[in-house]
Formats: structure tokens, C-alpha cells, sequence
């Protein structure tokens, strides 16, 4: 058999290792967090559309909740108005919240230009639209310094109190994909600039989605050896954090996955954005290339059911794409948290 062939034989098997999964989720929901450096390569970019069409094409049905912290820190930057952080919080003031939205927009329209250039039907919402999202002001607990206890405001930084996820529902049975933006309205009648992950994360939980997969710029959680964690029970998550194996940006991520499997998400997963086609290598296929966390710590880690692979059998980030850019992060961390 020529090697061209053998090529070929390599894809077809790529292709029939993802049929029981493309059957298994026919009809589901998977909420996506795209953040990252996904967002700013031409390449990445256009291959997470793809992505997201082929999910939608095999019955599967897509939301994407987007971040952009670094295309609001450029606007910002561009208009003047100076980016300020507290643990990891952009504080967003009334003058830089009407930018944050324009930042956020501009970004959510190119992702449904994207879609639709892949063939697929996206809109973009944000989660004022429809009541999608209610949010209220973040208050952070007080930060403790030389002593004494200082309160900390970080502006209009929200967190989601309630979803109504009726608009989501609509657009799906439309055969639409959602592009979601990550703000909210309060009660107050503010807009609130809401972390894109936790965004994410409760409108997966009130979709009951069967999956909540959070792109980042690593390759997932890694051990206190650093070896990568395919799959991770939350118990032993809790501990890894209380360790500090878990640090820095990669907390509120796994507390997101956590909060997500207890409001009913079934499975949820950190993936390297980086990497072309990480989505579908960690959803169609048997081994994944994230880390994902569950609920409850399977018997065999998916990775130890995979190792028996027969010799010759083609890596799947061969098959279906190799990372894109350099210099990956060495201790599994992800940055920190932002809005992004």
C-alpha cells in the first residue's frame, strides 16, 4: 500500500472513531467558551468556525460564548482610557463600560461572519438580548493587608443570577447557532461586563447542556509531576487547588467546570485553544487532547483505555491538524483571569 493510500485509510479511521460519539450527542447541547489565542490567529480562527459548523452539520447543537480581553484592553488603550486589574477583574467604570460593549460586539460579529463563511447560520446576541442573562454586581471579598480587611470595588463587573434561556432555544430550532457576548443587565438597570468562562458556565447549566468546553491557551490541568491530567474527578480537583497545583488563571476555570457538573452539565473540558480542530480531537475522539472533568472519577482514565492502540495507528492531532504557533506554557496554568 502506498504511503498516499495509507494517508487516506488514516482520515477514514479518524472519521469512524467519531461516529458513535457524532450518534451519542446527535441532538445535544455544547455550550463553547472561544477565548484566547484562538481568537487572534487567521488560522485558528477560521478553523474553530469549522469546527463549530461540523458540530452543528451532525445534529449537534452549538452556543458560543465569546471572550476578548485583549481586543477591550487595545480599544481602551486606542480611546485613552487606561486597563486597570484587581485580582484579575477588569474594573470597568461608567465611561469604559460603553467600550468594553463595542469591543465585545465587534468581536461577536466577526465570529458570525466566520460561521457563515463555513456555510452554517449564526447570530450574535449578547445577554441583554431576550433576558438572556441577569446579572448583578460582582462584590469581591475583602483582601486582607498588613492586618486590616480593605474592601474592593471593581465597578460594573457582574456576575449572572438568573437565564432565560428561551431565546437559545428559538434561534436552535431555527437551525441557528447562538454567538453570545458576555454581558448582562441588572435589576438596577446597569450593563454589567461579566466574566466570559462563568458566563459560559450558567448558561450551560440552565441549557442542561451536555457539554461546557472552555478554550484557553494551554493544553489542560497538569499534576503536581507535570504530566497532563486527561481526566479529572472534582473531589480531587478541590484538593489540587487546595495544594496549589491548581493556581493562578486555572482556579475560577476548574471552579467554572465544577459549578457547571453540579447544575447538571454532564462533562466539561479545558482545551488548548492553540491547537487546530482541539474541539473536535477532544470530543469525537476516544483519547481527547484536554483535560476533561467530571463529576465522578471513572474506573479507567480515557487516556489508559486508549494506550492499548494498536502500533501505526495515527495520532489523532496528526491526522486531523498540528498546533498552530509557538511556545507552549509549561506548567499547565492558564493566565490570569480576566473577562476574557
Amino acid at each position: 500500500m502506498t504511503s498516499n493510500v495509507q494517508n487516506l485509510v488514516n482520515r477514514a479511521e479518524v472519521l469512524m472513531e467519531a461516529l458513535p460519539y457524532i450518534r451519542r450527542f446527535h441532538g445535544a447541547t455544547f455550550v463553547i467558551k472561544y477565548g484566547g489565542h484562538a481568537m487572534e490567529s487567521a488560522e485558528l480562527k477560521a478553523s474553530f468556525a469549522r469546527d463549530v459548523v461540523m458540530l452543528n452539520l451532525v445534529g449537534i447543537k452549538p452556543v458560543v460564548v465569546h471572550g476578548g480581553g485583549p481586543q477591550i484592553s487595545e480599544l481602551l488603550e486606542r480611546m485613552g482610557v487606561k486597563s486597570r486589574f484587581v485580582r484579575g477583574m477588569r474594573v470597568t467604570d461608567e465611561k469604559s463600560i460603553g467600550l468594553v460593549e463595542m469591543a465585545l460586539q465587534r468581536i461577536n460579529q466577526e465570529i458570525v461572519a466566520l460561521v457563515a463563511r463555513q456555510g452554517a447560520k449564526a447570530v450574535g446576541l449578547s445577554g441583554k438580548d431576550g433576558g438572556l442573562m441577569r446579572a448583578r454586581k460582582l462584590r469581591l471579598a475583602p483582601a486582607a493587608k498588613d492586618g486590616e480587611s480593605r474592601s474592593v470595588d471593581v465597578g460594573l463587573v457582574g456576575e449572572v443570577v438568573e437565564v432565560d434561556p428561551s431565546v437559545i432555544h428559538t434561534l436552535h430550532q431555527a437551525n441557528f447557532i447562538p454567538v453570545v457576548a458576555p454581558v448582562g443587565y441588572g435589576r438596577d438597570g446597569l450593563t454589567y461586563n461579566i466574566n466570559a468562562d462563568s458566563a459560559a458556565g450558567k448558561l450551560a447549566a440552565a441549557l442542561k447542556a451536555e457539554k461546557l468546553i472552555l478554550m484557553t491557551d494551554v493544553e489542560g490541568i497538569r499534576d503536581q509531576s507535570g504530566a497532563l491530567i486527561s481526566t479529572l474527578a472534582s473531589a480531587r480537583a478541590r484538593k489540587l487547588i487546595a495544594r496549589g497545583v491548581i493556581s493562578a488563571g486555572m482556579i475560577p476555570k476548574v471552579e467554572c467546570c465544577i459549578d457547571a457538573l453540579h447544575a447538571g452539565v454532564q462533562k466539561t473540558h479545558i482545551i488548548d485553544g492553540r491547537q487546530r480542530h482541539a474541539a473536535l480531537l477532544e470530543i469525537l475522539t476516544r483519547c481527547g487532547v484536554g483535560t476533561e472533568v467530571v463529576g465522578e472519577q471513572p474506573r479507567v482514565s480515557r487516556r489508559l483505555r486508549t494506550s492499548a492502540r494498536r502500533a501505526g495507528a495515527p495520532s489523532r492531532r496528526a491526522a486531523l491538524g498540528s498546533p498552530a504557533g509557538e511556545g507552549r506554557a509549561s506548567d499547565g496554568q492558564a493566565p490570569e483571569a480576566g473577562d476574557d
